[in-house]
């Protein structure tokens, strides 16, 4: 939630910002509070893909997990018969055990990597939300003379502001909800 918060706010900021500069000699410059939590948590949308993602999420770990516990569970089966092994044989198991291993860290890659499922999966997922709620925040701080909208819940927000200039009843009733 944070990256789609961090992501809106740097769009909004960007835009402000750049008409800003054309207008610094204006007399008053009207800015506006958003809060991107509250926004989020009333777009049934967004609970959505925050469950679907969830679920997705929760099956791939269960996948890699049981490819790591069968690696566990190999390298015991191993420790308990090395022994017994010839050396032909105990090279194959650990290959054996170090293939699973790397099958898992692999699989977890895919999954779990910077680039990897769930990433594209979130951004599918969310990207058309981001994009729904910029326009209406571009749409009512247009409506209204805001140079500038800020989210108040962002980590790098506001200490203070006042609730009255806080708009996102407005952007959520643009979202029509």
């Amino acid at each position: 939630m944070k990256q789609i918060t961090r992501k809106i706010t740097a769009l909004a900021v960007v835009l402000i910002l750049q008409s800003s500069f054309f207008v610094l000699n204006s007399a008053a410059q009207k800015y506006a509070l958003i809060d991107m939590e509250y926004i989020l948590k009333n777009i049934p949308a967004y609970e959505r893909a925050n469950e679907q993602l969830s679920q997705v999420s929760k099956r791939w770990q269960a996948e890699v997990e049981a490819l790591n516990t069968e690696a566990s569970t190999m390298y015991k089966n191993y420790q308990n018969e090395v022994v017994f092994l010839s050396q032909e044989q105990k090279q194959a198991k650990q290959d054996a055990i170090m293939q699973k291993e790397k099958e898992a860290a692999d699989l977890k890659k895919k999954y779990f990597g910077p680039e990897g499922e769930l990433f594209k999966k979130r951004e599918s997922l969310m990207s058309p939300i981001q994009d729904e709620i910029y326009n209406a925040v571009k749409e009512v701080a247009e409506l209204r003379g805001y140079q500038m909208v800020v989210d108040r819940a962002a980590e790098n927000g506001i200490i203070f502001a006042s609730p009255k200039i806080d708009i996102s009843n407005e952007v959520l009733g643009k979202l029509g909800y």
